[in-house]
């Protein structure tokens, strides 16, 4: 995806956000049951997306994780933290997991999160290149 940052910038950051949005939508929500808060964390949380948790949890289980591994809130649901342990165990680096995730940023809800670290990894590189 940044490969692809001037094709974005010559058409418009904010005409392909609907396009890359609804794609994105499709994609996570079909391999990860995504929510589209729009400050997707999935690579630090063992691909495991921490919306799913009906506390809406971002840094780790609420307390309330059940013996059996399921959720306080809901029984019938596997705690989404067992999960996401479970899968920064398989990543290559799960190393994510020990790191406090940012609160949500509730004004990017619905926001393709694609196109955001897209920017942030173009304004990365260019500032740290002395631009």
């Amino acid at each position: 995806m940044v490969a692809l940052h001037p094709l974005w910038l010559w058409l418009g950051y904010d005409r392909v956000e609907g396009p890359i949005r609804s794609v994105e939508r499709y994609v996570k929500s079909v391999l990860f049951d995504c929510r589209m808060c729009g400050n997707c964390v999935l690579g630090k949380t063992g691909m495991s997306c921490p919306m799913n948790c009906p506390k809406e949890v971002r840094n780790g289980p609420c307390g309330g994780v059940r013996e059996d591994g399921s959720c306080e809130v809901k029984p019938e649901m596997r705690c989404v933290w067992v999960d996401s342990w479970e899968g920064s165990a398989r990543m290559r680096d799960g190393s994510g997991m020990h790191r406090v995730q940012l609160p949500l940023a509730q004004s990017h809800r619905g926001q393709s999160a694609w196109l955001r670290e897209v920017r942030r990894k173009r304004d990365q590189r260019f500032y740290s290149e002395g631009g």
